[in-house]
């Protein structure tokens, strides 16, 4: 989990009472891709994940073209982040597993932001979306909280999809930092993205 102990309450009360009202407008123009850099640290609940699942963490997807946005792209990125966020509900790792960084898929129902992540990503990979094009990634909120989003490379710029809102909205309209994103060359790499602050969430190099 990417938060304080504090934090955490706060951050998981956020949800409740979420409206959707506009997701299915069409998508706002975005300032285009976000800029990133080199090789960066792994975060540790990301690294632990790799351990216990290998396979999903050594995958060189064929294609790097971004997604074409369409109208039926948008409307699966709508549909899929209000399912998702309607289908889980949010507890911290330390209320589920007994301790935090626990990156895991929400079978049971119950998850914090990584864990929507996660879900979000394996729906869409499942409806065909290339992996180069769904992306794990780790921002600083407003206030200073770490969090963990979906960023969606398309050829229209970049979109993320959040457990905090149902609107899919441009990268640059989150109001969030953002520290680094999986690679979009291999599922077990991580890249660090410019002007982005020191990341504060635990990591491994």
């Amino acid at each position: 989990m990417i938060s304080s102990p504090m934090a955490r309450t706060l951050r998981l009360c956020a949800v409740a009472g979420l409206a959707i009202s506009g997701c299915w407008a069409g998508p706002a123009l975005a300032a285009g891709a976000m800029a990133t850099g080199g090789m960066t640290s792994q975060p540790i609940g990301h690294y632990d994940f790799c351990k216990s699942n290998p396979g999903e963490c050594s995958i060189r997807p064929r294609s790097l073209a971004p997604a074409r946005m369409t109208d039926a792209l948008w409307r699966k990125l709508t549909s899929v982040t209000a399912k998702v966020n309607a289908a889980v509900k949010p507890l911290s790792d330390y209320d589920i597993y007994g301790k935090d960084e626990v990156w895991a898929y929400p079978d049971s129902g119950l998850g914090d932001c990584e864990d929507y992540v996660l879900e979000k990503r394996r729906d869409l990979y499942r409806m065909g979306m290339s992996l180069a094009d769904l992306l794990m990634t780790v921002v600083r909120k407003p206030d200073g909280e770490g969090h963990a989003v979906l960023t969606v490379r398309t050829d229209k710029g970049d979109y993320v999809l959040d457990n905090l809102t149902d609107k899919v909205r441009s990268w640059d309209e989150t109001g969030y930092r953002f520290l680094k994103r999986q690679a979009i060359d291999n599922t077990g790499r991580w890249v660090s993205i410019r002007d982005g602050q020191q990341v504060l969430v635990g990591a491994v190099q």
